[in-house]
């Protein structure tokens, strides 16, 4: 398996070259050359299989040679084994035909661990089987940095950056990524927001002198297998409920575009994916952009679901690339357009090509606030704001009768304890580890919002 950039001016890759990588050197992403398909009889087997079996099927094709089945099979049973629930995402009902798939059992409470926790043994393995060492860069609105921190602290090859919003995530996010005291942390509190953040990212990889003095790689959804990984709990979940025999639908709370990107690939190795929906906040680019066909930035504002306050989302480049028939001049027109004015207007194909497979709700804060309450009124669970927005996105879809819906829950409501507080007048279910964590000094580097600033705070104190 070969990868290759979405905008057509980068090497072809090996999948671990890929993994090392993290943005293409074009400033693209990378896909695979050609989408593995899984057979129904594949797909069947993984009925009542346990997740790290279907995993390990679903990931290998697209690893070819670079990882062994055996190597392979040994770093998933290991990132999964730090998971508190022995299905590692369990799907519980909700009203008839609905369902929530939890994605918050791993070590910080989020759906980022899910792919965080095998990204991190992937790399180390590939840079320690190289002799290298790398400079791990990324920025957060919220829950990847704690991951990121959570699953690369202590490991020998890695110095880890993360850059995040400072005051725009919640208190618990950002005690995730201050508190740890490995030497290979270093976590950064950006003057700006998680676009700022983003761009910064995206500006160090571009810059290919300090990319290559420093070994950059990134462990954003940029990163091929961060949305790789995150393909599996699509396939487990519409097992559960009869795939490949029955169409699934699914809700998912969408910022970055990688959560949701996983779906469409699932659907490209043969899950039958009835729909997926679009689920936004008030920082609604993604459902303009299926209404109009117009994909065009503002002012982000902050709400009580921070990890999708974001304008500018990556992964959506990815969907470009695929609508646009992998067609890479397109897809550099569009983000040259993007990047000079803000804006760029999908052709009208490729805007029903996209509306075949997704659906979009933006779901305002009263709303998301409604849904925290009713869910727990009815179902006796609260849930986090993110996945609130998921449940309300999901009872707005248009699904043929029968098709069962599945919304994703991807934090844990101890991770937004003032939202939970504001919806239920009531403190949320907080794990012990969280409540002792909070009580922690916190070590993190205020940083401006200027490129120069942060390349020389990780020049200074990278080993790489």
């Amino acid at each position: 398996m070969k990868y290759i950039s979405t905008r057509g001016q980068a090497p072809r890759l090996s999948f671990e070259d890929a993994l090392l990588a993290g943005l293409a050197s074009d400033g693209g992403l990378y896909v695979p050359e050609s989408w593995p398909r899984l057979s129904d009889a594949t797909l069947r087997s993984f009925i009542g299989a346990d997740y790290a079996s279907v995993a390990k099927a679903v990931l290998h094709p697209f690893m070819a040679d670079d990882v062994s089945a055996e190597r392979l099979s040994d770093i998933v049973d290991e990132a999964y084994a730090c998971f508190n629930h022995p299905e590692v995402a369990p799907l519980v009902a909700l009203e008839d035909g609905h369902y929530l798939l939890e994605l918050f059992h791993g070590p910080t409470l989020a759906f980022k661990d899910v792919a965080m926790q095998l990204l991190a043994r992937l790399m180390d393995d590939a840079l320690t089987r190289r002799g290298q060492r790398a400079t791990i860069i990324g920025a957060t609105s919220g829950d990847t940095g704690g991951a990121a921190i959570e699953a690369f602290k202590g490991r020998a090859a890695v110095d880890i950056f993360i850059l995040y919003p400072d005051g725009r995530v919640s208190d618990v996010q950002r005690k995730q990524m201050t508190t740890l005291k490995d030497a290979n942390v270093h976590t950064l509190a950006v003057d700006g927001t998680f676009d700022d953040c983003q761009a910064l990212v995206k500006a160090m990889f571009n810059d290919v002198s300090f990319r290559q003095d420093m070994s950059l790689a990134g462990v954003n959804s940029i990163n091929w297998a961060r949305v790789m990984a995150q393909t599996v709990y699509y396939f487990t979940a519409a097992a559960k409920l009869g795939a490949p025999d029955q169409p699934v639908a699914f809700s998912v709370p969408t910022g970055n575009f990688g959560d949701i990107f996983a779906g469409y690939v699932a659907a490209q190795m043969g899950l039958p994916v009835a729909h997926l929906m679009v689920a936004t906040n008030v920082n609604d680019i993604l459902a303009r952009t299926l209404d109009s066909g117009v994909y065009q930035t503002g002012d982000v504002v902050a709400t009580s679901s921070p990890s999708m306050d974001i304008q500018v989302s990556s992964n959506f480049e990815r969907l470009l690339f695929e609508l646009t028939g992998r067609d890479a001049s397109r897809v550099r027109g569009y983000m040259d357009a993007l990047t000079q004015s803000g804006r760029f207007e999908m052709a009208g194909d490729e805007l029903t090509l996209m509306r075949a497979l997704f659906g979009a709700a933006r779901i305002d804060q009263q709303q998301t606030l409604d849904v925290m309450r009713q869910v727990k009124a009815e179902h006796h669970m609260q849930i986090d704001p993110h996945s609130a927005i998921g449940v309300g996105a999901a009872r707005q879809a248009v699904v043929a009768d029968g098709v069962p819906i599945v919304s994703l829950a991807t934090a844990h409501p101890a991770k937004f304890p003032k939202a939970v507080v504001e919806a239920y007048d009531e403190q949320p279910d907080t794990p012990q580890r969280v409540v002792d964590m909070l009580t922690l000094e916190e070590n993190f580097i205020p940083v401006a919002n200027k490129l120069a600033d942060v390349q020389a705070l990780i020049r200074a104190k990278a080993q790489a």
